[in-house]
């Protein structure tokens, strides 16, 4: 929460996070990290076949059309083969399939398939044919050999495999430019084919360990956002058991004695009983402040608390303005509002910002025409388009937030904001007392 010190620079992160949030949800805005990164290597290993294609078919432009024709029929299914074995092989990474085993086996058959085609071309050359006829058919192969190194090592399971796929690609074309080409043009045909195939192997094994990378970090997000949920819910178990497992022991023991002081007729037992019934009525008391969140309910802690487990969540969270002042019955309100709010930010969407303001609306010339409000502002981006367009996303937390704001007359206002937004505003009067103009100075 900031301080008074660091009014301005509050100010003026509050307003870049609202700026954030409010930023209309496009299609791409929507996603979060993972999603977002998965994305983008989906496109990046798709255009991978798309430019074996385009480079093979301007390669094959030389090429008489009777003998470029087998090449690019090759060419045009190794790269059907290669989009769709991308898809599966990047479902296969994200643990969303089986490991397309068949598939990969048809891609590589193919492309071993693709290259001899290409070999065979080149060797079937008329005599003493252009050197670009040797370059197209030679470049074609090296695709074949290269595409296939970088796309098939999605599905392999080890970086070994990785590596002796790349020497397979490199020996082959060693093993055809020593076969057709001389001595100089077989090495530079085998060195090629070394760092294309390298290179794209070495590409996209990263973009695999990247993307698993980021899985995991997400996974670890979301497990935090659930711890937090979960020591909240045991610090309230905690409550309940301070609140009870005293007074139950008690009552346990008085009932106890109360039966044995009844069957001897004693009239002590009555006396028992009515310790019991004022134990009871006692815990029933304790326990309705519990559950409100009366119970040692303090604002400043809650903010300070909300904060924390966003920034753990890895939500990016500005607090302004200070409780100091308040009237306890309305912090104890406006912390339960905080806790709900901040339950539902990590429970619904996938924010990535979020900002709370507390305010106190002056009140106007005669107090009792128009008291001081106390305004607690919740705004949260990353919220789904289906959550985000319902008036009820909160769930039936807002019905109960409502009630307990009711009872120091108090409203909630909760609903989207643009596309991906999601704003709570809790009111509540704060009473005409020196209290009161003391927060109200304090907040501005």
């Amino acid at each position: 929460m900031t301080g008074t010190g660091d009014e301005e620079d509050g100010a003026t992160y509050g307003a870049t996070a609202q700026a954030a949030i409010r930023r209309p949800g496009m299609w791409w805005g929507r996603k979060g990290t993972a999603a977002k990164v998965e994305s983008y290597t989906r496109i990046s290993f798709h255009l991978f076949p798309v430019a074996q294609l385009v480079t093979a078919l301007l390669s094959l432009t030389p090429v008489p059309a009777r003998s470029a024709l087998p090449v690019a029929g090759a060419v045009l299914v190794h790269v059907v083969l290669g989009l769709r074995l991308t898809g599966q092989a990047l479902d296969w990474v994200a643990g969303r399939r089986a490991r397309p085993g068949r598939l990969l086996y048809a891609y590589v058959v193919c492309g071993f398939a693709g290259a001899a085609i290409a070999a065979l071309v080149l060797v079937k050359l008329p005599d003493d044919p252009p050197d670009t006829y040797y370059t197209a058919c030679a470049g074609t192969y090296v695709l074949f050999l290269a595409f296939g190194c970088g796309l098939g090592v999605l599905v392999l399971r080890t970086h070994r495999q990785s590596l002796v796929a790349v020497a397979v690609a490199t020996f082959g074309g060693w093993l055809l430019g020593s076969a057709l080409l001389p001595a100089p043009a077989a090495a530079a045909l085998a060195l090629s084919t070394l760092l294309s195939a390298g290179g794209l192997t070495l590409a996209s094994r990263f973009s695999v360990w990247l993307l698993q990378a980021v899985y995991e970090l997400d996974e670890a997000r979301h497990t935090r956002a659930r711890l937090a949920v979960a020591e909240e819910r045991l610090r309230f178990g905690r409550d309940l058991h301070d609140v009870l497992g005293r007074n139950l022991s008690v009552i346990a023991l008085k009932s106890e004695l109360a039966v044995r002081l009844a069957r001897r007729e004693r009239p002590e037992a009555v006396e028992q009983m009515e310790e019991v019934q004022r134990i009871a009525q006692e815990s029933q008391r304790e326990v309705r402040e519990v559950v409100r969140g009366y119970r040692e309910a303090d604002l400043y802690t809650e903010l300070l608390g909300a904060r924390g487990v966003l920034d753990a969540a890895g939500i990016t969270c500005t607090v302004t303005g200070t409780p100091t002042g308040l009237p306890r019955p309305v912090q104890a309100a406006l912390a339960w509002v905080v806790r709900e709010a901040v339950t539902n930010v990590l429970r619904h969407g996938n924010a990535a910002h979020c900002r709370i303001a507390l305010t106190v609306v002056p009140a106007g010339p005669r107090a009792k025409d128009r008291p001081a409000v106390a305004e607690l502002t919740v705004e949260n981006d990353g919220v789904p388009s289906t959550t985000a367009g319902s008036p009820d996303s909160g769930g039936h937390g807002l019905a109960g937030l409502r009630e307990r704001l009711a009872a120091e007359q108090g409203t909630l206002e909760a609903g989207p904001t643009g596309k991906s937004a999601f704003r709570l505003v809790a009111r509540v009067p704060v009473p005409a007392d020196e209290g009161a103009e003391r927060a109200r100075q304090e907040v501005e």
